[in-house]
């Protein structure tokens, strides 16, 4: 009975260290593809999603001021075409 408690306890310490070392092969292969993935997208000049994300929402920003800037300037020149063709107060 002994003797076969301590086959089982061996058993399960091969599979414990049979799942550690898939373990750490899987943390391996993630950093090595992960690794490959940007350097690909490196030497195809593509950027990370952050930094597109970061980009498009500045040129929304810029979109929106240069929007905001062209009405306030249609309001300008309207108040001075209104005011040069008021008639001059004597």
């Amino acid at each position: 009975m002994q003797s076969q408690n301590r086959i089982f306890d061996d058993l399960a310490k091969v599979a414990g260290g049979a799942l550690g070392a898939l373990s750490n092969f899987k943390q391996e292969m993630e950093a090595m593809v992960r690794d490959r993935v940007e350097r690909f997208m490196a030497d195809n000049n593509m950027v990370p999603r952050e930094e597109f994300e970061a980009v498009k929402a500045m040129a929304a920003e810029a979109r929106a001021e240069q929007e905001r800037l062209a009405a306030r300037v249609a309001a300008l020149e309207a108040a001075l075409s209104a005011k040069s063709a008021a008639p001059p107060r004597n």
